[in-house]
């Protein structure tokens, strides 16, 4: 016959499953407002930039320097964004590598993957006329998929990036850098004023 398990015991376990609990209940709040409105200005920045290069983005020479300003957005971006992130998540005391935080970054981390090689693959394939729709879809798959952790606010934008890249899919070559522009630029200004507002930065 056992001995029934010390009070003490019992007690630490009943704490650790209140803990996982309340940590599987939390959301990942540290999404960076203004991080996001400094990622929008320099999108912004670069559709402009982008615009005074041919209008269509198809595949040449000319139309090379055109992905490769916003592979250097993206990477700018990248930056800005998780430093912001860290800057706010050290401020407020929350976790990065557990909790919500590792859910958030997990859930974000595969549509970004796959954007990331279907631009690969797209590049080499002479199909850059398809980026635009492709980087929008990608990223507002990874915000909705990540935001589930997160502020109701985040997958609302990531439901307007997938709706901005569901019309890049029709829309005329000419309209692709307006489209970019709209979605990397305002709606990151835009929803990242509206959690800078609400959620502290």
């Amino acid at each position: 016959m056992t001995s029934p398990q010390p009070l003490h015991d019992r007690a630490l376990d009943n704490l650790q499953f209140i803990r996982s609990t309340m940590e599987r209940a939390a959301s990942f709040t540290s999404v960076p407002g203004w991080g996001m409105v400094v990622l929008g200005v320099t999108a912004v920045a670069a559709s402009a930039y982008a615009g005074s290069l041919p209008a269509a983005p198809v595949y040449g020479e000319a139309h090379a320097r055109w992905l490769w300003v916003w592979m250097f957005e993206a990477l700018l971006g990248a930056g800005v964004g998780v430093a912001a992130l860290l800057y706010k998540a050290m401020r407020a005391g929350d976790a990065i590598v557990n909790g919500p935080g590792r859910r958030f970054g997990l859930s974000v981390l595969p549509p970004f993957i796959v954007g990331a090689l279907l631009t690969y693959v797209l590049w080499h394939a002479k199909q850059l006329q398809l980026l635009p729709a492709v980087w929008l879809l990608c990223y507002g798959t990874g915000v909705v998929t990540g935001g589930a952790f997160s502020m109701r606010v985040v997958p609302v934008m990531g439901i307007c990036f997938m709706i901005l890249g569901a019309l890049a899919l029709f829309a005329p070559l000419a309209w692709q850098v307006w489209l970019l522009a709209a979605g990397f630029g305002v709606l990151h200004i835009v929803f990242g004023l509206i959690i800078a507002r609400r959620y502290g930065g």
